[in-house]
């Protein structure tokens, strides 16, 4: 059986709760805010699900029409889902992958640029990422607000914490190419 993506992760999770169709799927996705661990697009998730159907993780239960809307096939998870499931949130919690992020292979050529002009685009992504970090500590206030078991959001919570970490070390970065404690050698 080939090892399960991401999204495949996320599809069986979704059925975990209860059956439904792929287009339920996609709306909780998008409502939950899952597109900020995974990359969701509805020609994926659809592939997706018809691919655990074809390794027998998944099986439809039906097919309804609502006006005339196209018919939604709804999907419930088999035994061998929830099992495979279990098994790929073991091996994904206990083992560390490297997923080969873009930043640092930028960083490592960063001294392509001019002193200046790399510290300007460092600036720029301190910006963009307290934008990042506010909008993640508006949806743990929210999640929290609303009574959400912590267990359901400790993502949200890693992930600031990443940010957070990324922050300041850029920000000492930053600091140590201003104050000229960090030797900047561009060749032109």
């Amino acid at each position: 059986m080939a090892e399960l993506t991401p999204l495949g992760i996320a599809v069986l999770a979704l059925l975990d709760e209860r059956p439904m169709h792929a287009y339920e799927m996609y709306q909780l996705l998008l409502q939950r805010q899952n597109s900020r661990l995974l990359k969701v697009k509805p020609g994926s998730l659809y592939h997706t699900v018809e691919r655990l159907a074809g390794q027998e993780l998944v099986r439809a239960t039906g097919t309804e029409r609502a006006g005339n809307r196209p018919e939604r096939t709804t999907y419930e998870l088999t035994p061998a889902g929830k099992q495979a499931l279990q098994q790929r949130v073991q091996a994904g919690i206990e083992t560390y992958v490297y997923e080969y992020p873009l930043f640092p292979v930028v960083l490592s050529e960063a001294h392509n640029l001019e002193p200046a002009d790399a510290a300007e685009r460092f600036r720029r992504r301190l910006v963009e990422l307290a934008g990042q970090i506010a909008e993640l500590d508006a949806v743990i206030a929210d999640v929290t607000d609303r009574g959400v078991p912590e267990q359901f959001w400790i993502a949200a919570d890693y992930n600031r914490a990443v940010l957070a970490a990324e922050r300041t070390w850029l920000t000492t970065l930053l600091h140590r190419i201003e104050s000229k404690d960090l030797s900047w050698q561009h060749r032109k």
